[in-house]
């Protein structure tokens, strides 16, 4: 199991970090999307500082899973990110959903493994 964690944790680390810096550098094209998704991600580009932000909190996390530093607050930090993209894949573009699953996933695993360091923040 201690393999299969770590395994997990640097392809959820590698994965972010290849998504964060496709933010960046557009070395990734775009997917075909439905309409609903292209006005959804339009507005989000409009802003001007959304994508950006979302890139530099995947290069973050990316690099504290493959570091293995600070992972249980990297992924409290990552799991809104993802369920964004995740729930805009659901209501938006389902074609897209596979590869936003797969991530929350991961996060979600990994945060179950790390139980223990949560325990403190349910504590009334």
């Amino acid at each position: 199991m201690k393999t299969v964690k770590l395994v997990l944790r640097l392809l959820l680390g590698a994965g972010m970090i290849m998504f964060g810096l496709n933010k960046y550098l557009h070395f990734m094209d775009m997917p075909p999307m439905d309409p609903a998704m292209g006005e959804w991600m339009g507005a989000i580009g409009k802003t001007g500082f959304m994508f950006p932000i979302a890139g530099a909190v995947q290069i973050i996390t990316g690099l504290a899973f493959l570091l293995n530093k600070f992972v249980p607050l990297a992924l409290i930090i990552l799991l809104p990110v993802m369920l964004i993209a995740f729930l805009s894949h659901l209501f938006l573009d389902i074609a897209g959903i596979p590869g936003s699953a797969v991530f929350l996933a991961l996060i979600i695993f990994q945060m179950v493994s790390h139980k223990e360091s949560y325990k403190e923040l349910f504590k009334a």
